[in-house]
């Protein structure tokens, strides 16, 4: 056994399988893959990779399952070396191998329109994991992990796959409490050990499907871990500075031409030093904004939550500001997300009655929070006040009345 010692988890321990894993190319890669691309730029602790995070979700993912397999009416089988509690521990170890440099930065400049999820399937397929299977796997095989990672196949495996991406999922159970240690922050803190023991399989009445729900206990517990995640987003995933460093990166690649490597092998030669490195040596205004933190300032910040009508409106003024001032010389960072809605199938709570209900009908207090929706322009120092007259001025001849 191979054994880690983890601010978060105390000791991970990994068995053969895993541990072969662990020293394979797409998982050692992720050692230079920051888990929050540029944050550590605006939060200086904020410099712990991708690697540690999957570590983290492996361990949460054998705990979880040990949970959720006691109460599943014989669905999922018990004990530590049983099958299913092996594949979705190394299901979560891989989960995050096909993120490009600075995780979700730039996520949508991938050759070929690919997203991160078709590169962990494409690296999943190569020989070196294949073959790491087929030594140490005692039946599991890759594709078993893909098919799991998309969330197909019968009862018991779809269950399984919410473990790894779903409303109570373990990537962010451990996300949330990894990024606020690291930020020096305390929004993303929630009650794990009361979360983890409230959690329970849950069979929806009308369509007879299996899914991840609480007890009435854990209902506190659920709501605190969806708070952490609205707060972690407007205050740290959503952050000023942070936004616009990944415009500015986003901006770079393309003005390079530089595009995510499609061909799984390419891939891997692509991490946060290598890509750094590149930006060091090039004179762009976007490369240097990082590298010599020469970034565009914030001009223009609409407030957090705008309604239809005034996002309508701002978006109006856009094309007006971009012509007076060219669009060059300005960033547009639109922040939009609802961090506190659960999935269209939701999660379910079983009440000490036996009753089933959705969570949101069981929280009165998570039908308050509202949709994440603001705005935010960028300037290049030298117009930033002009941008910011403008902008405030035809702002106020525009904005929907209250």
């Amino acid at each position: 056994m191979l054994s880690f010692r983890d601010p978060i988890h105390g000791f991970i321990r990994a068995d053969p399988l895993e541990r072969a894993l662990i020293g394979s190319r797409p998982l050692q890669r992720l050692r230079y893959i920051r888990q929050l691309g540029f944050t550590y730029l605006v939060f200086p602790g904020a410099e712990h990779s991708r690697f540690s995070h999957t570590l983290g979700a492996m361990e949460l993912a054998g705990r979880v399952y040990d949970q959720v397999a006691s109460r599943s009416e014989g669905l999922l089988p018990l004990g530590e070396d049983c099958r299913e509690r092996r594949l979705i521990r190394v299901a979560a170890l891989l989960h995050d191998i096909g993120h490009a440099p600075f995780s979700h930065s730039a996520e949508s400049l991938f050759e070929g329109g690919i997203n991160h999820e078709e590169m962990t399937g494409r690296l999943l397929l190569m020989g070196e994991i294949g073959d790491i299977f087929e030594r140490f796997g005692k039946g599991i095989e890759p594709n078993e992990v893909v098919r799991l990672l998309r969330g197909e196949g019968e009862d018991a495996e779809r269950l399984l796959g919410q473990i790894i991406s779903g409303e109570l999922d373990v990537d962010k159970m451990d996300y949330l409490l990894r990024d606020s240690l690291y930020c020096g922050v305390r929004y993303g803190v929630f009650d794990l050990e009361r979360l983890l023991d409230t959690i329970r399989p849950i069979q929806d009445p009308p369509s007879g499907t299996w899914g991840l729900g609480v007890s009435e206990g854990g209902v506190h517990a659920l709501e605190a871990l969806v708070l952490a995640r609205y707060y972690m987003f407007t205050q740290v995933y959503f952050n000023v500075t942070g936004k616009v460093l990944e415009l500015h990166l986003n901006e770079w690649l393309k003005e390079a031409k530089r595009v995510w490597p499609s061909d799984p092998e390419a891939f891997l030669e692509e991490d946060d030093v290598s890509a750094l490195s590149e930006m060091r040596r090039s004179t762009s205004v976007h490369s240097r904004a990082i590298t010599h933190r020469e970034r565009f300032t914030v001009a223009f910040e609409s407030r957090e939550h705008l309604n239809d009508a005034e996002r309508e409106a701002f978006e109006s003024l856009l094309p007006e500001v971009q012509e007076t001032f060219g669009a060059h010389r300005l960033l547009i960072s639109h922040s939009s997300k609802d961090p506190h809605r659960l999935a269209k199938k939701g999660v379910l709570v079983q009440r000490e009655d036996g009753r089933r209900e959705p969570m949101e009908k069981a929280s009165h207090f998570l039908r308050h929070l509202t949709r994440i929706e603001r705005y935010r322009i960028y300037a290049a120092r030298d117009i930033r006040d002009q941008v910011a007259a403008t902008l405030e001025e035809r702002w106020r001849s525009v904005k929907p009345s209250s």
